[in-house]
């Protein structure tokens, strides 16, 4: 893994953008224009895993995370359009695209998971508290060039470091998604729940 961070980020985008999927999911995300939308999360690590283990790029991603981050409208109707809309655009690819308005998450958070969520913010405050260290990336397209989000940096990721960030996600979240990625990524180096 390069040093530098500036070549560590293009190691990252080099990686990602191997993944056909997501190209196309990100040409489309900039052409749909969602407030602070971002392709985040899983199916960007896992992309970059395969891409370091030889595989195929897009082996075992269950989904593709669109986020946006939209306080003007904070009802279901609202995100519910955006949904169908993204559902439209996304349609022919062939993969699940889960898109979720981050302004409404504590709304639902705390029912679903069983731990209170406060409002966020933006969609990067959401991707800061995602549930492992190597999961917290996302990546958009602007013009041509992309902007990634990658709070903590690569460490964890390129090393096939699994590390809990335990700001929200509850520590059974974690560990179902750690033995899932332990099961495809069996060098993964999980790293235990803090007590």
């Amino acid at each position: 893994m390069p040093t530098d961070i500036a070549a560590t980020e293009q190691a990252f985008l080099d990686a990602v953008l191997r993944n056909p999927t997501v190209v196309e999911v990100l040409a489309r995300l900039e052409r749909l224009d969602l407030p602070d939308g971002w392709l985040a999360a899983g199916c960007l690590f896992q992309t970059v895993w395969n891409v370091l283990d030889g595989q195929d790029p897009a082996r075992g991603i269950g989904d593709y995370d669109v986020i946006y981050h939209d306080d003007r409208d904070l009802s279901w109707d609202a995100e519910d359009r955006v949904i169908r809309r993204c559902a439209e655009a996304f349609a022919d690819l062939g993969v699940d695209v889960e898109v979720r308005n981050q302004a409404r998450v504590h709304l639902w958070y705390e029912d679903h998971f069983g731990v209170p969520c406060p409002p966020l913010r933006s969609s990067t405050e959401a991707i800061d508290r995602y549930a492992a260290h190597a999961c917290r990336v996302a990546v958009r397209a602007s013009d041509g060039r992309y902007e990634v989000c990658a709070p903590v940096g690569y460490d964890d990721l390129f090393g096939f470091v699994l590390r809990p960030n335990p700001v929200i996600a509850p520590r059974a979240v974690y560990e179902a998604k750690a033995a899932r990625w332990s099961s495809l990524w069996p060098r993964l180096d999980v790293r235990p729940w803090p007590d």
